[in-house]
């Protein structure tokens, strides 16, 4: 489906009602330009191309079927004619820009990045717009190299030869939009000429596959467009776009060929979208009614997205003020239900170029599909976190759930590992198709080591292998684990599979049980990934310095950095269930011996508390603190040390008092 018509907002489009597209052979050339100029393009192309074909073409003629093609999504025969275009000698440097994107959606990146570079030679106002599509480029080719862990196909029993797309989930079946022919669909867009879009559902079978898609009745789906939807949390209450005819406040035209929006003035009349919210009443919708930001007559809102909590509502509008052609925005809910003025979601996430088809996925997490960030082609899906106005870690969900093509309206299903998106990669002619996707668990192989660490001098250890060591893999839940003995240089190894959370237990006779937690990362240009297991001897009065316990001179507070070292004794006390342990504090020769001891007494006893806290009996801890009176350096009293230096006097040790 076209760009315009199934993405933007602002639709400057006079519908017809039509039988026959192609009804007027005999047209003249300003008949197919009032056509053009109206927007039906379905309706212009095959026009232009009759009058073509009766005489020779030249550069208006072609300029305007590859402008078709172009509004009508179909970057395949748009590259050729922009192609045909630049030809010319006397072509608008436009068209350089219009057959770079169209060679971009289709993959061809190398031949789009030479036209991009020609048009910013070209048009130097847009040299920092055509370097930036340029690098899109070159970030494509690398990620269709390193592809993402993630399997796509076409949904099942969803997709029809027309456009089929803004999937979302509720109560056990797919929603999403389609402009497929009904028995019912008379009238026709004139300017994709497919009928006007409706709001479908597919109930989910025993099977586990989708049945026979069916539309939603009145009062959801009305005789003009309606698509988009979103449900609240408890399923009650239903966010949609709809687009209605309306006068127009704008009195101006506008033909900038970069703007979103390109309309001859004076119209009366223009389609702009809306959102409609309908209430759920017993096993039907309510009649819908209009969000009370809708402001038809002057700016465009739709694709709404609703947070987990129901607070926030996300959409899109071209409401003046924003940072591009069509940002996202919210409203946050008040305290008497209704929704706060909109807010602009923020430069992190919207750009000079298109945001639409928000999609929040947790509490804290954003999917939405941009133009203006960095991408493969066309719309491209990020991802943000945050929340509101604020947003951080904008990323490009890359090849293959972006494409060259278009890609947008995607929805996760309760896993976060599979769900559903929008994309007209593999078109013919734009169409879009709803594709469902799984994220694949790439395999390699996790290589490790046991060992010991012997205590030469103060503060200086060496590593020996422990040979024999058991080692058991599991994966937290299961009830069975794989069983392994590293080998005379401590070596084992597994097969893993990437992203999934593992536990990994060592033993031996005459050590400590330690259970390390790991989750693989298996790139695709990697077989293994390495692990080193570190075991302490189980022997009385043996000395274990714990790493990363330090103190900040003269307090005795855990720091945030200590506390995975402890939760990782307080994992060797929960797998050795027998043992009792001192906990020794250390400080550096700063201040009086003293105070010192008072001092590691209390660190001590920091240290004992929190690991309480997680859960350990208070019966096998000691705390004791030393003070100055055993350092790892020469930093004593009189002698100057760097602060680094006084920091690895400040520690603390864990010794086993009983086995």
């Amino acid at each position: 489906m076209n760009l315009y018509f199934r993405i933007t907002l602002t639709c400057y489009i006079l519908f017809v009602w039509v039988h026959n597209p192609v009804r007027a052979q005999k047209m003249s050339i300003k008949e197919a330009d009032a056509l053009f100029n109206r927007f039906q393009y379905a309706l212009a192309l095959p026009a232009y191309q009759k009058i073509v074909k009766d005489q020779n073409s030249n550069l208006y003629l072609t300029q305007r079927i590859a402008d078709c093609y172009r509004q009508l999504n179909n970057s395949k025969e748009a590259e050729q004619w922009y192609t045909r275009v630049i030809q010319f000698p006397d072509f608008d440097p436009e068209a350089l820009r219009y057959a770079a994107d169209a060679a971009r959606k289709n993959g061809k990146y190398d031949r789009a990045r030479q036209w991009y570079e020609q048009f910013a030679q070209r048009v130097p106002a847009h040299a920092n717009l055509a370097s930036q599509l340029a690098a899109g480029c070159d970030s494509a080719q690398q990620w269709l190299v390193k592809p993402e862990p993630y399997e796509l196909q076409k949904a099942e029993n969803i997709n029809s030869k027309n456009s089929d797309f803004s999937p979302a989930l509720f109560q056990n079946s797919l929603v999403f939009t389609s402009d497929r022919p009904t028995a019912k669909s008379k009238k026709v867009s004139g300017w994709t000429g497919n009928p006007y879009p409706k709001i479908y559902w597919a109930p989910k079978q025993i099977n586990g596959q989708f049945g026979t898609p069916i539309a939603l009745g009145s009062p959801i789906n009305n005789q003009y467009h309606n698509g988009s939807a979103a449900f609240s949390p408890d399923g009650q209450t239903l966010y949609f776009t709809r687009i209605n005819q309306v006068k127009t406040e704008i009195k101006n035209g506008n033909t900038d060929p970069f703007s979103w929006v390109k309309f001859d003035a004076p119209k009366p009349t223009v389609n702009r979208l809306e959102i409609y919210i309908s209430q759920k009443q017993g096993e039907n919708w309510g009649e819908p009614k209009p969000f009370a930001h809708n402001k038809a007559s002057a700016y465009s809102v739709g694709h709404p997205a609703i947070s987990p909590d129901g607070d926030l509502l996300y959409f899109v509008s071209d409401m003046p003020g924003g940072f591009g052609d069509t940002d996202i925005y919210y409203c946050a809910r008040q305290v008497d239900g209704s929704w706060s003025k909109p807010v602009n979601a923020g430069k992190e996430i919207n750009t000079a170029g298109k945001e639409v088809f928000p999609v929040v996925a947790a509490p804290n997490k954003l999917y939405f599909s941009s133009e203006g960030h960095i991408g493969m082609g066309g719309l491209d899906i990020f991802s943000a976190e945050g929340k509101g106005a604020t947003w951080k870690n904008v990323k490009n969900l890359k090849y293959p759930l972006n494409s060259s093509a278009d890609d947008f309206g995607i929805v996760f299903d309760e896993t976060k590992e599979a769900g559903f998106l929008s994309s007209n990669r593999n078109s013919d002619n734009g169409t879009d198709d709803i594709y469902a996707f799984k994220r694949v668990r790439s395999p390699c192989l996790l290589a490790g080591r046991v060992i010991e660490r012997v205590l030469q001098t103060k503060g200086e250890f060496t590593e020996k292998p422990v040979a024999g060591a058991r080692l058991r893999l599991y994966l937290p839940g299961d009830t069975t684990a794989s069983n392994i003995y590293s080998d005379a240089q401590g070596n084992f190894t597994f097969p893993v599979k990437s992203g999934l959370a593992y536990a990994l237990q060592a033993s031996k006779e005459g050590y400590l049980v330690k259970t390390t937690d790991l989750t693989p990362d298996c790139p695709p240009e990697v077989d293994q990934v390495k692990l080193s297991v570190v075991l302490d001897r189980n022997t009385l009065n043996t000395t274990i310095i714990l790493e990363n316990i330090y103190y900040d001179f003269d307090k005795y507070d855990i720091r945030p950095e200590a506390k995975p070292e402890l939760d990782k004794l307080v994992r060797i006390l929960q797998d050795n269930p027998t043992i009792r342990i001192e906990l020794g504090s250390h400080t550096d020769s700063r201040q009086t011996g003293e105070y010192n001891k008072k001092l590691s007494q209390l660190r001590a006893e920091a240290a004992v508390n929190y690991i309480i806290s997680r859960g350990i009996d208070s019966s096998r801890l000691i705390a004791k603190g030393y003070g100055e009176t055993q350092l790892l350096n020469g930093c004593k009293d009189g002698v100057a040390c760097s602060e680094l230096e006084h920091q690895i006097n400040r520690r603390t040790e864990v010794k086993i008092l009983s086995r």
